[in-house]
């Protein structure tokens, strides 16, 4: 995978688990991550960029264990940011996750977390203070690194769901291809 963040490898493991759960051949599966550098902002701001980041990770991932002679049977990127829409004149924005899974040969399918709306104060301080998300949700809570523990997520829903969580559904979906051929082929 391509990230060493603590939450993103426990979605990983959570999500290749729940797979297993209903796949006997994804039970031995040994996640190796990789810090990775991508193009992609680091504070990604549209669906377009945290997509574009999430494949270029997966790939970077790929590149990173080609180069000490490993492969995988399937490398994946996360990537986490916010997202803003205007409906009717209005705008919402949400913090949104993307994976995406590849074989490294051409086959490789996206999958989306679920969205939950950021609140003005913290958007104005991302956008107009051109500050990452997970800065400013350290700001607010006075805590150090939330990114690698409940994330963003665990502060905006008071850990119903953390930052893993929500990787772990995205990956679910960017995996359905692999564990779920005959209805992807």
């Amino acid at each position: 995978m391509g990230s060493d963040r603590a939450a993103k490898i426990m979605a990983v493991r959570a999500s290749v688990a729940r797979v297993a759960a209903i796949d006997p051949d994804w039970g031995d599966v040994n996640v190796v991550a990789r810090r990775v550098e991508v193009s992609a902002p680091a504070m990604p701001m549209t669906d377009w960029q945290l997509m574009q980041g999430a494949r270029e990770r997966a790939f970077a991932a790929q590149e990173s264990l080609r180069s000490r002679r490993l492969e995988a049977d399937i490398y994946v990127g996360l990537e986490g940011g916010v997202h803003s829409i205007s409906i009717e004149g209005e705008w919402h924005t949400f913090l949104r996750g993307w994976a995406y899974a590849t074989d490294g040969a051409g086959k490789g399918a996206f999958g989306a977390a679920p969205s939950i709306s950021v609140p003005a104060d913290i958007v104005k301080s991302v956008v107009d203070g051109r500050k990452e998300l997970g800065v400013v949700i350290d700001e607010v809570t006075g805590g150090r690194d939330i990114r690698s523990k409940q994330g963003a997520w665990g502060v905006l829903s008071r850990d119903l769901v953390t930052r893993s969580m929500s990787f772990e559904l995205a990956l679910i979906a960017a995996f359905a291809p692999f564990y779920n051929p005959k209805l992807y082929s």
